[in-house]
């Protein structure tokens, strides 16, 4: 007879652990003495919240002031409250179980898109769901997806100029006329509204020239360790970036390294020359964020 491990038999005995309640309950149970917030009759009208979510509670893995709210209002919040400016891509040839770890991770840290690269069905399993709150797009070749981001690139570039232009233009307006004595210099008031519509304008110059330089720094990052490639922990990000990210075991395609503009890897300590896809990914999106909160 097998003799049971003593570790064991204690473990069994501790009586942990002891579980934490996952999410609410319905929201009549949970807020007896108000009215539901999906009425439109209600003072706390939203509509925002999922009728479902409101009568059989809410046991997703969401923050708090996400409690009952449908998909789509999160998705749209995160937008509102903008989301950072990194992208992530995976090269999905071996349909690799951790492509929903890392996108999970993008979804933790607010990715701004995430692209899958190659074959269009992958295991989402690991994402948890998260995949509905994230921009996720898909490319069949890693060529197409850089050609696009750069693109994109460009096309951001060319708005902040058009915006700034148009400030230019507001701010020489707003300074002729005063100049010119239209409207009246003499009125104060008239006066002191025009100094802080040029200092506006002028204003939002800056903010778009700001933006039109980490735009025009905006470079293709692969993880991957290679001859050649720089240490993360001494790699200073560029605000608007694209991390590409290979498949567990072969990593990324030879195409992928030659069309990034710069390579990066994790120092590693161990006996392994490489630790797993997810949590690389998991590593190099948080020392990004690391850089920029």
């Amino acid at each position: 007879m097998h003799t049971p491990n003593p570790v064991s038999l204690a473990a069994k005995m501790s009586g942990e652990p002891s579980f934490r309640e996952v999410g609410v309950g319905p929201w009549a149970e949970v807020h007896p003495d108000e009215p539901r917030p999906d009425d439109p009759a209600s003072p706390n009208f939203d509509a925002r919240f999922d009728p479902q979510l409101l009568d059989e509670g809410d046991r997703r893995n969401v923050l708090d002031r996400y409690r009952y709210w449908t998909v789509n209002a999160i998705k749209a919040d995160l937008d509102a409250r903008g989301r950072h400016d990194f992208e992530v891509a995976v090269e999905n040839w071996t349909h690799d179980f951790n492509i929903g770890s890392m996108v999970r991770t993008a979804n933790a840290f607010t990715a701004n898109r995430v692209h899958i690269v190659g074959p269009h069905k992958w295991n989402r399993k690991g994402a948890l769901m998260t995949e509905l709150y994230q921009h996720v797009e898909y490319h069949p070749s890693i060529t197409e997806l850089i050609e696009c981001w750069h693109h994109r690139i460009a096309g951001e570039i060319a708005y902040e100029r058009a915006q700034a232009k148009a400030a230019a233009i507001k701010a020489h307006t707003i300074a002729s006329s005063c100049a010119t004595g239209t409207p009246p210099i003499d009125d104060r008031a008239v006066a002191s509204a025009a100094v802080t519509a040029v200092a506006e304008a002028t204003a939002d110059i800056a903010r778009a020239d700001a933006r039109i330089r980490e735009l025009e720094a905006a470079r293709v990052i692969a993880l991957d360790i290679i001859p050649g490639a720089v240490p993360i922990e001494t790699y200073r990000f560029p605000k608007r970036c694209l991390l590409l990210f290979g498949a567990e075991g072969p990593g990324l395609s030879r195409k992928a390294l030659d069309l990034a503009d710069d390579v990066v890897y994790i120092s590693q300590f161990g006996s392994v020359r490489s630790i797993n896809a997810g949590a690389a990914a998991a590593v190099a999106m948080h020392s990004y964020i690391a850089q920029y909160r």
